[in-house]
């Protein structure tokens, strides 16, 4: 693992640099900001602009759980569509650039060159998922008047490792599929394996399929077995890593 510190650092660099990674920053804090008021005022808004189709159909009073679902909702589809999508050539845009070929003419490890990537990508998103929690914690406590932050904590911590389960995927696609389309066409159709996975009790249970639906059973307060989910996560994760570094190496710059 020659120059995982000056990989690692470069890495950090490019997300500071290059406008692209910052699509996930912007996502973010836009839900995080408006997902309480959005919350709070929805079912108000419906009642004066559809007041006569809703006849005798009564919208509850907007929670505190309405913002936590709503923020839990976002991340689970569209953060994770933008992350798959900005994460599609997370490595092949690299080797089409020349850049990869460049810094792995010197005597540094390729496998190095790929978990940097993988590790500081995974480091940014839970940074931006831990900030969001933070501010949407916050503007829950003004909007609803009350926000127990440890529902909300939960579901987030339970969404951030589904998506670093993806960090890891994109970083394999990235490396087998040269096309930066076809690799995020790819994380969409796992995604879409992974939810319909889910539905199948033991995969829904045991599996990483069922952070598809735990992290908004949390922000709900309810309790729901997250161990199995979280383990096989982060083991399968660091299974799709290492086949990215194998892969990697066999492969011509």
């Amino acid at each position: 693992m020659r120059g995982f510190a000056a990989f690692a650092r470069k890495e950090i660099l490019e997300i500071v640099r290059t406008w692209r990674l910052w699509v996930l920053p912007g996502i973010v804090l836009f839900f995080a900001l408006t997902g309480p008021v959005m919350a709070r005022f929805t079912p108000e808004i419906l009642r004066a602009v559809a007041s006569d189709q809703l006849g005798q159909f009564t919208l509850p009073d907007p929670t505190y759980a309405d913002a936590y679902t709503g923020w839990i909702k976002n991340l689970s589809q569209i953060v994770l569509f933008a992350l798959i999508i900005v994460y599609g050539g997370i490595v092949s845009s690299e080797r089409r650039s020349g850049t990869a070929v460049l810094v792995l003419t010197k005597p540094v490890s390729r496998g190095a060159f790929i978990l940097a990537k993988a590790i500081v990508h995974s480091a940014f998103l839970a940074v931006l998922v831990v900030a969001g929690t933070l501010v949407t914690w916050g503007g829950t406590a003004i909007v609803f008047g009350e926000a127990p932050g440890g529902a909300l904590l939960s579901a987030s911590l339970a969404w951030l490792v589904f998506g670093i389960l993806f960090v890891a995927l994109m970083t394999l696609l990235s490396v087998v599929i040269s096309p930066t389309a076809g690799a995020a066409g790819a994380g969409l159709g796992a995604y879409a394996l992974v939810t319909i996975a889910a539905l199948w009790t033991p995969l829904g249970t045991y599996s990483p399929a069922a952070l598809t639906g735990v992290p908004t059973s949390l922000a709900l307060g309810k309790s729901v077995e997250t161990f199995w989910p979280v383990c096989t996560a982060l083991l399968l994760a660091a299974a799709l890593v290492a086949l990215a570094v194998a892969a990697f190496r066999r492969q011509e710059l």
